[in-house]
């Protein structure tokens, strides 16, 4: 571990600052996407559409890779490598490498969509089953749900029970499926949310504070280091992600970041808490869900376009404008789920 392990808040804060150096040498990066043609073109106008947004076409894209490296890098560095952080980390990088094959495939097939959504979710279930058997059976984690004010949920009644030599292993099934819709909602809605210059990784790069505090008040220091090291590599990346953006994080980054927040609300018991932190997330998916299902049973869209940031844009606001002041949304979502996380029973 570098640094004095005596002082977990000064290895936490110096975690974000490396990871932020590390996450700002995208140049090097830019240049490299630039040789292998990993750009935003036509085929990849599902999420940057409109006119605006034709002068996105030829930027860059897979810049996740950065956020991944500067976070394994950091985690190496700084912290102890516990089980908890390992199978943070673990899960974080497998569901960056299954969005960088999605990446890769849009790329070189050009496809708009990359992988299919059913081999995407195949991949999905497989790394949420592996990190929540992990977390029950190694991490000391509770198949419990815990809610602001003291009320508690247990998830065990459904458990499965089997000894492999003189160990005892559970498959809690309820707490199975929560933890599958948990991190496979958070990837997606962190993917959504990434459809403006800034807006996915400034918002992740709050929660990722966030969850970094309540890591450390879970008395995890070195899972405090993993969020710490998402934050100060989305603030890295932001210098050359903010408008008029040079580099994309594409699903290598968006679905890595949203797993990574799971997971961590997972270790920490914090999975209720952690909506209210992603509130912004939840409101980006909210919104297309409500318009497909309003338009398929109406024929009506409720909104000008989803996900809502689109609505914005369409409203007349400017790029820029839309993302700050979802900036400052996340923030307040996430000042009240670290309130509420006081509350926890």
């Amino acid at each position: 571990m570098f640094g004095n392990p005596l002082y977990p808040t000064y290895q936490t804060f110096l975690a974000l600052g490396i990871a932020a150096v590390i996450g700002i040498q995208n140049p090097t990066a830019l240049q490299a996407l630039d040789g292998l043609d990993v750009t935003v073109d036509g085929t990849r106008g599902r999420v940057y559409r409109g006119q605006r947004h034709l002068v996105k076409q030829g930027t860059p894209t897979m810049g996740g890779v950065v956020i991944l490296v500067a976070v394994a890098i950091t985690c190496l560095l700084m912290a102890d490598l516990s089980i908890e952080l390992v199978a943070v980390l673990l899960a974080t990088v497998a569901t960056g490498l299954l969005g960088l094959v999605d990446d890769v495939t849009s790329v070189t097939h050009g496809r708009s969509l990359g992988l299919t959504p059913h081999a995407k979710m195949i991949g999905l279930t497989l790394i949420c089953v592996a990190f929540c058997l992990v977390a029950v059976n190694f991490c000391g984690v509770i198949p419990e749900v815990r809610f602001p004010g003291g009320l508690v949920i247990d998830l065990s009644s459904i458990m499965t029970v089997f000894t492999v030599g003189d160990r005892v292993y559970y498959i809690p099934w309820l707490y199975l499926v929560f933890t599958w819709l948990l991190i496979v909602g958070l990837s997606n809605a962190v993917n959504l949310t990434d459809g403006l210059d800034g807006l996915a990784g400034g918002t992740s790069m709050i929660a990722m504070l966030i969850m970094a505090a309540i890591a450390f008040l879970h008395g995890n220091p070195d899972l405090a280091i993993f969020g710490a090291a998402c934050a100060g590599a989305c603030l890295g990346f932001l210098w050359f992600n903010c408008y008029p953006a040079s580099i994309f994080m594409g699903d290598t980054g968006s679905l890595a970041l949203g797993a990574g927040f799971a997971c961590m609300a997972v270790v920490t018991n914090s999975e209720i808490v952690s909506l209210i932190i992603g509130g912004l997330f939840i409101i980006e998916t909210l919104s297309v869900m409500i318009q497909v299902v309003s338009f398929k049973l109406t024929g009506k869209r409720v909104f000008l376009m989803a996900p809502i940031h689109h609505h914005f844009e369409k409203l007349g606001w400017a790029e820029t404008k839309v993302v700050i002041r979802f900036w400052i949304v996340s923030a307040a979502f996430g000042a009240l789920g670290l309130a509420l996380f006081f509350q926890l029973g």
